[in-house]
């Protein structure tokens, strides 16, 4: 049986193109499926973000718990959660997502992926997260993830 995921956080940065504001990274000997991704402004300024693979993880920042949806029986996440990087990673070309993140704090949108989800392969190094492309300027944006392992 599949266990799934959640992890949501408030970043601690407003990111840049190679700093990723929150993200999803497998480990070493598992990877697995991003079943959906939010994101949402805490400012009145409009930004926007874009979900994109992440290839060389950088130095993210700190792991954001990892909530199981089951209640009994189940395994500790083997893939992490990270917010706030601080070194940059290298982020794959083109976007699975774009977020217009609107001038309204609360704004923003939850992405879906259909079954089995966005794959992120084994090894430290892979992911998906979120990276700006026109930053919020003040408030970091609020982000979660769902994923199956």
């Amino acid at each position: 049986m599949a266990n799934v995921f959640s992890a949501a956080d408030q970043s601690t940065i407003v990111g840049t193109t190679t700093l990723p504001i929150g993200g999803l990274m497998g480990i070493a000997s598992r990877g697995g499926y991003l079943l959906s991704a939010k994101i949402y402004n805490r400012t009145a300024i409009a930004c926007t973000y874009r979900l994109a693979r992440i290839t060389a993880a950088g130095t993210p920042g700190a792991t954001v718990t990892a909530v199981p949806h089951q209640s009994t029986d189940i395994e500790a996440a083997d893939m992490t959660c990270k917010t706030g990087w601080t070194g940059a990673a290298t982020i794959g070309a083109g976007n699975f997502e774009i977020a217009e993140l609107g001038a309204a704090v609360g704004h923003g949108y939850i992405f879906p992926f259909a079954w089995p989800g966005l794959y992120i392969p084994a090894g430290t190094a892979n992911g998906i997260g979120w990276v700006a492309i026109t930053a919020a300027t003040t408030t970091p944006p609020a982000f979660g993830f769902t994923w199956n392992e």
